[in-house]
């Protein structure tokens, strides 16, 4: 060998850069494995068996929800527990007052979520009120509130009342279809048409016309979001954003980008051109687009479609699985069932056969219903908060020092791991409406039941979600008895490839035609 080799300056320059290189990494790695110790809170470990079940998380060997309820009871008696996602310091918030603390009485403090995506690779969801931040975030949720006042959901009632009446007449048209029906299919086809109707203007019956581009792509973006390879596309999209602009790593196909784009382009030409004026999301983006404030960043096409995109994909897919929960306790649970059917009877009787906004909101125990089914199926397993400024939390358990946050911080709500925790609702996995009875929902915990998030953030288009919701089952009950079917499997087993909660083998019930129908 050369010995001359090891004393060239570039062979120096080599070794001193990966000597370095090797003690960064280290020092990372070292940060990581004590930053919790340090601060003399609670912590998760980064030991190997910790590790492991995040790994069988991403490789799919766990569901979601296993993966929650298991970091949610690591520490049962802390506040909070110290965690580290890859080099990022996280919190997991236990603690019902301290998370009304986070969202809303130090609000200034927490006021974005985590960014996932990046706008400049995937703008569909990159430009979305969920996803902005500070300024941004604030003139546009000003911008789309006016959309979901009461007196919007009224004017859009009949619409979508429509829709769900066309919905259960197809069923009742069609009882050869009805000995076993899965629900998620069929009520995908059902919240699209009510998107399409109420953000677009776009009339759509995707019973009859079973391939229409709305439904289609639709079912593209649903499966973006599935499957285990998720997760790792939106982690490597997070972590290496250039990398995945090199690749072209994306959510969504261009067909998808493409169509959204070009239906609300049209939609606002053919208002313009027509001076069409519909109180929906699209006439309100419109009205800010034109707005000649200096102060205000202007409004491109990206920013209304991104809006657009946003509110139907929630409403196409995490709407109808609500609606799938909440009929599959229906069938399972007929006493349940048949006391809401009174209900419902009971207003159908005084309003001559028909279902009014009004009092459908009356419907108390359709309330309770759709109330319990969020708390034991959220929406959302986890929300988060972003840390902007410097944050004292108080003592995690007692003997524990006070931990200061520092911006970039993040902070995860386990919104699954709250609904089930027996201290705030006990038996957590049975079925019962009760909880949110008028006697029993003040004994609530407060911030222990969070289904559309709480504060400033809480999820702006949860109103209209309940009302879809209400007036599909009020119909369905109205001409229909749910039953079970040998494919119904209760209870759920949760699938380990889904970034949502979804029930291994789908979601089946029959339908039977009742007689005597008001």
């Amino acid at each position: 060998m050369d010995l001359s080799l090891l004393s060239s300056p570039f062979t120096l320059l080599l070794i001193t850069l990966i000597v370095i290189g090797v003690l960064k990494v280290v020092t990372v790695f070292y940060r990581i494995y004590t930053f919790w110790k340090k601060k003399g809170a609670p912590y998760f470990p980064n030991s190997w068996s910790s590790n492991i079940t995040g790994w069988k998380l991403l490789l799919a060997r766990i569901s979601l929800t296993e993966y929650c309820k298991y970091i949610y009871n690591y520490i049962p008696n802390a506040k909070y527990v110290g965690m580290m996602d890859f080099a990022t310091t996280t919190v997991l918030l236990r603690d019902p007052e301290l998370i009304k603390d986070i969202m809303v009485k130090d609000f200034e403090h927490f006021p974005d979520h985590r960014s996932f995506i990046n706008e400049d690779i995937e703008p569909l969801l990159g430009k979305n009120i969920f996803a902005l931040r500070g300024d941004r975030w604030k003139e546009m949720r000003n911008t789309l509130s006016p959309s979901f006042t009461a007196s919007k959901m009224k004017f859009m009632f009949d619409l979508i009342s429509k829709c769900s009446k066309d919905f259960v007449d197809y069923f009742a048209d069609h009882p050869e279809i009805c000995h076993a029906i899965e629900t998620k299919e069929a009520f995908r086809r059902y919240t699209n048409d009510v998107i399409a109707t109420a953000a677009f203007g776009i009339s759509v019956n995707s019973m009859k016309d079973q391939d229409n581009e709305f439904y289609i792509r639709g079912m593209e973006t649903t499966k973006a979001f599935s499957g285990s390879l998720i997760m790792i596309k939106m982690t490597i999209m997070r972590l290496c954003p250039n990398f995945a602009r090199r690749m072209g790593l994306t959510l969504f196909s261009p067909a998808t980008t493409k169509f959204f784009k070009t239906v609300v382009a049209e939609t606002i030409k053919a208002r313009e051109e027509q001076s069409i004026v519909r109180p929906d999301m699209i006439h309100l983006l419109m009205k800010a687009r034109d707005k000649n404030d200096a102060s205000v960043r202007k409004m491109t096409l990206d920013d209304i479609v991104s809006q657009a995109f946003v509110f139907f994909s929630a409403g196409f897919d995490t709407t109808a699985t609500l609606m799938c929960f909440a009929v599959h306790e229906l069938a399972v649970n007929q006493d349940v069932q048949n006391r809401l059917r009174e209900e419902v009877q009971k207003h159908l009787a005084e309003g001559n056969g028909e279902i009014s906004y009004d009092s459908l909101s009356k419907m108390s125990y359709m309330d309770m219903v759709i109330s319990e089914t969020l708390r034991k199926y959220p929406p959302a397993i986890f929300t988060d908060r972003l840390c902007t400024q410097r944050y004292e939390l108080p003592p995690s358990q007692p003997g524990c020092k006070s931990v200061i946050l520092e911006p970039n911080s993040v902070l995860m709500l386990p919104i699954y791991g709250l609904h089930h925790d027996p201290q705030y609702f006990p038996n957590p996995d049975k079925f019962d409406p009760e909880r949110f009875s008028e006697e029993n929902k003040d004994n609530i915990v407060p911030y222990s039941y969070l289904p559309f998030g709480h504060g400033p953030r809480k999820c702006i288009g949860n109103r209209f979600a309940l009302m879809e919701t209400k007036i599909l089952i009020a119909h369905l009950l109205q001409k229909f008895t749910v039953k079970t079917t040998e494919k119904t499997v209760e209870p759920i087993v949760f699938s380990k490839k889904e970034f949502t909660l979804q029930p291994v083998g789908g979601f089946w019930v029959a339908l039977e035609k009742r007689e005597n129908i008001l």
